[in-house]
């Protein structure tokens, strides 16, 4: 993805300077130092599972009842299947 970044001269020209010293592109520079900075930080099992549980009472349905098994009978027994 192309952008556009407003940086100060001295920071520019540093940045230049040590991309050719290490024989990469300014651009690769640019997006290594970010990946660094910005990567996800972890997460404890614990406060993933808090994550989750409040994930999934937020998605279940309001109005939708639980279900419970029905027998054979019954399930042919519905109009439905008529």
């Amino acid at each position: 993805m192309k952008t556009t970044l407003d940086l100060p001269d001295e920071v520019y020209a540093r940045a230049e300077t040590y991309a050719a010293q290490h024989g990469i592109t300014l651009s690769k520079l640019v997006a290594e130092s970010l990946e660094k900075t910005v990567r996800p930080e972890p997460v404890s099992e614990s406060e993933h599972t808090d994550r989750m549980a409040k994930l999934f009472k937020v998605l279940k349905a309001s109005n939708a009842e639980p279900m419970k098994p029905m027998k054979r009978e019954e399930i042919y027994d519905r109009q439905v299947f008529r």
